[in-house]
């Protein structure tokens, strides 16, 4: 763990190695001997499937662009669905719980990626006329109450030049509102966490100018045991699991927008999963303003219950995730799923239109009508 982040006391267990999924293993091999960057390193050359670039030079000048074109196209599905999950936020004492100040209850995160896909048809590509790498929804907001119905959409596009397409949708004020790609930073609804905040870093790469620090050893939860997370009782902000040494990539990334909330941020990329176990976030002075902490498992079932999904491979849940403000003592945690749903697999891939992945979902008409 970042010696800047605090945390009760950790169990340490072997370092387990990740497998990657099947088909795209078997893609990256097919394909990434042709996939080339860009001069500006803002484009794919030659991408179908898999990750773009499996060989990497500590000596190349375009290493930093690279490591963050494979996070992009990391170990991903075709789609996904995440359901019933909660959160709250509040302040937090030194090795103590929190004070919870706000719950939320959402219903649905989705997405739904329209290049590089390897399980669901078709393949590699949708039909693309627009240029979409994903489209994304986090809709409707269940509780609290003046917050229900809320949600947001998004649109990234293959071409990282443009810019996302981004929306709010605000019962309240029975509005659509969109977002600038710096609006993208700010903290949601007296929370910690910021959309482009999920996963460790949801950005485009296009606004950050990126920086290789090198590589390192930390502990992270890459082979949680609890499914749904299980909280520390005493430190009830933390996760009760066993952490992992997991060798990782230093990725430096400064923002190029100038309303954008964060002076910098380092991210850690797993070198086998390439997934993120923290992300340290800057304010603009550079002093450390906010860590992200996730909680991963690999499993081929959410759970062992009756009519649980089994996979082919074991797939990447991420359980749970904590945002900490060291500056304000102060952190979200959020359980995906909820504690609240015995029995919720959570975590839904490639399952297309049988778990509601569709097209017409994320649609600007469908965020309101669900927010009614």
């Amino acid at each position: 763990m970042p010696s800047s982040s605090r945390s009760s006391r950790s169990t340490i267990g072997e370092t387990r190695r990740i497998e990657w999924l099947k088909a795209y293993k078997e893609a990256t091999e097919k394909y990434s001997s042709q996939v080339k960057l860009s001069a500006d390193g803002l484009a794919l050359q030659s991408y179908v499937a898999g990750l773009p670039f499996p060989n990497l030079d500590p000596k190349d000048p375009q290493i930093a662009l690279k490591i963050m074109w494979n996070y992009e196209y990391g170990l991903l599905t075709d789609d996904l669905d995440i359901r019933n999950f909660d959160a709250d936020t509040g302040t937090i004492a030194d090795h103590g719980g929190m004070t919870i100040e706000r719950h939320f209850l959402l219903d649905h995160l989705r997405r739904l990626f329209w290049n590089g896909r390897l399980y669901v048809d078709p393949k590699p590509e949708m039909d693309n006329p627009n240029g979409y790498r994903r489209q994304e929804g986090l809709y409707p907001v269940l509780e609290p109450y003046d917050l229900k119905g809320v949600g947001g959409l998004s649109n990234r596009y293959i071409d990282a030049s443009k810019q996302d397409d981004s929306w709010l949708y605000l019962p309240s004020l029975r509005r659509v509102r969109r977002l600038s790609a710096a609006q993208r930073s700010d903290a949601l609804f007296g929370q910690d966490t910021d959309v482009d905040s999920y996963g460790g870093y949801a950005g485009h790469i296009a606004w950050m100018s990126w920086k290789f620090l090198g590589e390192r050893d930390l502990i992270g939860v890459f082979h949680g045991r609890h499914f749904p997370v299980k909280w520390n009782d005493k430190v009830d902000w933390a996760f009760d699991d066993v952490w992992e040494k997991r060798r990782v990539y230093v990725i430096e990334g400064i923002s190029k927008l100038p309303q954008y909330a964060y002076g910098k941020r380092t991210i850690f990329i797993d070198k086998e999963s390439w997934l993120v176990p923290y992300s340290d976030i800057y304010d603009r002075s550079g002093e450390l303003w906010k860590i992200w902490i996730n909680h991963w498992g690999f499993r081929r079932k959410a759970l062992e219950a009756a009519g649980a999904i089994e996979y082919p491979d074991e797939m990447a849940f991420g359980s749970a995730i904590v945002m900490v403000d060291m500056q304000l003592e102060h952190a979200t945690r959020a359980a995906l799923p909820s504690l609240r749903f015995p029995g919720e697999q959570g975590w839904y891939f490639n399952q297309g239109e049988k778990t509601g992945v569709t097209e017409e979902w994320f649609t600007v008409a469908a965020l309101v009508s669900a927010g009614h």
